[in-house]
């Protein structure tokens, strides 16, 4: 069954995690990570868009989730992908994209991906781990591989697949009071998904009042994998 278009950001909210537990502070912190990562903690990842069983071969990607240790504390460096995109053209996400014959490891792939993108220097990446693959409606198997971004970094957008760079504090995404999940009823179905808005501190004067044209709209995959991110470091 083909689902409709839909307009994600024009859907209501069916609940937040405002009730849920926060991530202790000192595991927001470049320590926080390193120790987390070291610690082989059980947990329960999120539910998928799909499962193994309902894709053809699915194509391996990877994604950086890059995470800058600024003087004001950590941020999320996230992309707007490019209109003329086929794969989710428009939306919030991590730098990334299919893994290559010539990547050995799908932390080489994001780490390319990342480059190639962003412009990214793999040589400021301190990687920590990667969280589990996830799975994607649209046939992608992808790993997310979590780094520490060491300053002094520059930062240029390929404009043939990224329209703009921006960054989120890493409190603001692992706060479940932010997560927001929202659901899309059409005949014959019905999907749930997160989303993650966060508000565009660039934005014109004229649009601040719209909560539409003045806010990122993190969500799909990229909001999935956040809220994995939350649950391992809650763990």
């Amino acid at each position: 069954m083909i689902r409709p278009v839909f307009e994600p950001e024009s859907l209501p909210i069916e609940s937040t995690g405002a009730n849920l537990p926060q991530v202790a502070a000192d595991r927001l912190t470049p320590a926080g990570l390193r120790t987390r990562f070291e610690q082989p903690l059980p947990w329960d990842p999120e539910p998928q868009e799909a499962r193994l069983a309902e894709l053809r071969d699915p194509r391996e990607a990877a994604v950086l989730v890059p995470i800058a240790m600024r003087p004001g504390g950590l941020t999320v460096l996230l992309t707007q992908r490019a209109d003329n995109l086929s794969n989710h053209a428009g939306q919030v996400s991590f730098p990334g994209g299919s893994r290559e014959p010539s990547d050995p490891t799908p932390i080489a792939a994001a780490l390319r991906e990342a480059h190639e993108e962003v412009n990214l220097d793999p040589a400021r990446v301190e990687v920590l781990g990667a969280l589990p693959e996830y799975l994607t409606g649209t046939g992608f198997k992808v790993t997310p591989v979590v780094g520490l971004v060491h300053e002094p970094f520059t930062l240029a957008a390929d404009s043939l697949e990224v329209a703009s760079i921006f960054e989120v504090p890493l409190s603001f995404l692992m706060n479940p009071a932010h997560h927001q999940v929202r659901v899309f009823r059409w005949e014959g179905g019905e999907r749930r998904f997160y989303a993650m808005p966060y508000p565009d501190r660039n934005a014109p004067d004229r649009i601040a009042a719209s909560s539409l044209n003045a806010t990122h709209f993190i969500w799909g995959a990229t909001a999935g994998m956040l809220r994995n991110f939350y649950r391992f470091l809650l763990a």
